[in-house]
């Protein structure tokens, strides 16, 4: 599975910003997907997954109630929806996927990753 991953840029805090990762060469819905962002000072961190078929999701508690995971198992892309941004969020995104049902929030479970995109934000 190849992994593209877009939507990154400079925002202002409170801003939004929606991350698309699109996957070719294998049946993206047999695959969990997840998003995970790092950066020098904490290394990488899980943000949030979401099942194969998008029934199941699961995010890191910062982010929830702000950032939203969804999938289009059609267009073979998973979304980060990112709302009310704060400069906590800076960091580089990056998509995975997993070909499993579960989901996990361990990056060591996911096989393919992405190139990652930068998000920052700015007070």
């Amino acid at each position: 599975v190849q992994l593209q991953a877009s939507g990154g840029g400079s925002v202002q805090t409170g801003d939004s910003l929606r991350l698309s990762c699109v996957a070719s060469g294998r049946p993206f819905s047999n695959y969990a997907m997840g998003w995970f962002r790092q950066t020098p000072e904490k290394g990488r961190e899980f943000v949030a997954t979401i099942s194969p078929s998008g029934g199941r999701t699961y995010y890191r508690d910062s982010v929830k109630g702000r950032f939203t995971i969804s999938r289009d198992n059609a267009k073979n892309t998973v979304y980060l929806q990112m709302n009310s941004l704060k400069p906590e969020d800076t960091a580089v995104y990056y998509c995975a996927a997993a070909a499993r049902v579960e989901i996990s929030r361990v990056a060591g479970g996911y096989e393919y990753w992405g190139r990652g995109t930068l998000v920052t934000v700015s007070s």
